[in-house]
């Protein structure tokens, strides 16, 4: 594997374990319409793509519907969801090694960048990062190829010289899209054989793992 300057995280799934509020606020959306909440393995699904691709592609919700949705879903996000979350298990360890073998850090999720910034900052893990660039709540940067043009564009950095961290395949996607490689998280969300079908540079199954390879490539 080539060596890399920049390292770009995905945040829920990657960093933090944010199933039980993201799940949490799909289920109050979906019983504020009166629409049938899924099986737990269904909902699981709706971790990591932006919200309109859940309530509109995953759950069948029309246009207008799915802004309603998003609209509920928020509504409880911004209240306590985003604070059902906890950083995984050598998540510290492993930004803090990263830094000190001189890599730059940034973050790239498809959450919005206030929420994004807010639970890394209560978890004390901002001050790893160089950025925090996450979409708008506007509906600006809506895909996660802008969410990475848009981290590349703040950190001055070129393309050839990152490389994306995510557990699911639209990071893989978002990321190919924008012209970057993908190492797969395994231990997010990602469905069985997800990361390998959808072509990720590496797989590394703990964030133990995940340094050990990086940090031995500086």
């Amino acid at each position: 594997m080539k060596k890399y300057k920049y390292l770009l995280f995905d945040l829920d799934g990657t960093l933090t374990d944010s199933s039980e509020g993201i799940l949490n606020c799909f289920i109050h959306a979906l019983k504020c319409m009166d629409k049938p909440v899924p099986e737990r393995s269904e909902l699981m699904k709706l971790i990591g793509p932006p919200l309109d691709v859940n309530f509109r592609e995953l759950l069948g919700f029309t246009d207008e519907e799915t802004v309603q949705g998003i609209k509920k879903y928020r509504e409880r996000y911004s209240s306590v969801g985003w604070s059902e979350n906890r950083p995984y298990e050598g998540i510290v360890e492993l930004l803090a090694g990263l830094k000190a073998a001189g890599y730059t850090l940034a973050v790239a999720t498809s959450k919005p960048e206030k929420f994004s910034v807010k639970i890394l900052e209560h978890f004390s893990l901002a001050g790893y990062f160089e950025t925090i660039c996450g979409s708008g709540l506007d509906g600006s940067r809506d895909t996660k190829a802008e969410v990475i043009e848009e981290t590349l564009r703040r950190l001055g950095a070129d393309k050839a010289d990152a490389v994306m961290i995510g557990d699911r395949k639209y990071d893989i996607i978002g990321a190919r899209q924008a012209g970057l490689e993908c190492i797969g998280a395994e231990w997010g969300f990602p469905q069985p054989g997800e990361l390998e079908e959808n072509g990720a540079l590496f797989i590394a199954g703990t964030p133990k793992e995940l340094g050990e390879m990086l940090i031995n490539e500086v």
